[in-house]
């Protein structure tokens, strides 16, 4: 695929960038050789490769799901303006 001066305008008023006409004659040779490399990616022989999320192989070590913290709601609810039953008191916002 080729781009020339008028894809490029099209493309420059899709983003909503203004592009003079001398920085649109640079950006189709940027364009053109960013578009001969995709199409080397294309050439490449994937098959039999697994998809990857980093080039690093990571194991994630998980925790147990248990709950760490808690036992003490009258510590909680001390420094609290209103409190009940060891619930926050808060105004209704809702009618």
């Amino acid at each position: 695929m080729s781009v020339d001066i008028d894809t490029v305008r099209r493309i420059a008023k899709l983003a909503r960038i203004r592009v003079e006409d001398a920085q649109a004659e640079s950006l189709v040779g940027e364009l053109n050789n960013i578009l001969a490399w995709v199409e080397q990616l294309g050439e490449l022989d994937t098959e039999g490769v697994a998809p990857m999320t980093s080039v690093v192989e990571q194991k994630l070590h998980l925790r147990a799901d248990a709950v760490t913290d808690g036992g003490y709601p009258e510590d909680i609810v001390a420094n609290a303006p209103q409190s009940a039953h060891g619930f926050f008191v808060v105004p209704k916002v809702v009618e």
